[in-house]
């Protein structure tokens, strides 16, 4: 039986990353990392730390999509209301949990457990919490949405602690064919004939310019490793005619 197509969606939260003062790097390790264990990125979407576009992007993306995975806003600071939002969109209570206290009293002692630190310990209702052994301070899980921070090494191993939890697809194989010195220009008509002959496939090109000039790579991705390979050859074929 044919293994089900298990999809994800990355919603990042902050005005520090549309104002630019912020470069994000979650992006690509994260789709990077779901690609690995089978699932299938499928969008991705930036909003400000204002409550109703987060919301709105909460409740299209977790229902269009296996899981949804969130990044920034669960800070100890007046603008980090991602947490507030999710509640919001489960309608659901959120309070200081225990389990988070204890988490954050690993890393600071009681007189500097303020009222900004305690903010990290307030979790939607029902949800559970993910580990984070270098700050202390937990995300959380909420059926399918992934609630991580947004400081690229905490997210890590956030993304670390809940991926044994989730439900994996079948890996996409990738071939990646050099093109050399044959532009784009010259095989755009029979990659396009080779796409149409190999509908079970992904096939991209993706020109760079790299020392000093430009090349060009003819990406293959699927599911099944032999029409990945089948595809990969006759894109190899096609080259070989091209440059005589």
């Amino acid at each position: 039986m044919e293994q089900a197509v298990i999809t994800a969606a990355i919603l990042v939260i902050g005005d520090e990353i549309l104002v630019g003062r912020t470069k994000d790097k979650n992006i690509g390790y994260i789709a990077e990392y779901l690609t690995n264990i089978g699932i299938d990125l499928r969008e991705v979407r930036i909003v400000p730390d204002v409550k109703e576009r987060i919301i709105e992007a909460l409740d299209a993306l977790r229902k269009t999509y296996t899981y949804l995975f969130t990044t920034g806003g669960i800070g100890p600071t007046h603008d980090d209301i991602t947490a507030d939002c999710v509640a919001h969109a489960f309608n659901v209570p959120i309070d200081e949990n225990e389990q988070a206290l204890l988490m954050l009293r690993e890393r600071y002692a009681e007189p500097d457990l303020n009222e900004g630190r305690r903010r990290m310990a307030r979790i939607p209702h029902g949800a559970t919490l993910i580990n984070n052994p270098i700050s202390k301070a937990p995300g959380f899980r909420i059926e399918n949405v992934i609630v991580m921070a947004g400081v690229p090494h905490i997210m890590q191993v956030m993304l670390d602690d809940v991926a044994p939890t989730l439900r994996m697809g079948q890996r996409i194989h990738v071939a990646t064919i050099d093109c050399g010195a044959i532009t784009e220009g010259l095989y755009t008509t029979a990659l396009a004939a080779l796409a149409q002959q190999h509908p079970d496939v992904g096939i991209g090109s993706y020109p760079s310019f790299h020392q000093g000039g430009f090349r060009s790579q003819i990406v293959v991705r699927g599911r099944d490793e032999g029409k990945v390979l089948a595809a990969k050859l006759a894109v190899e074929e096609m080259l070989s005619i091209i440059s005589g």
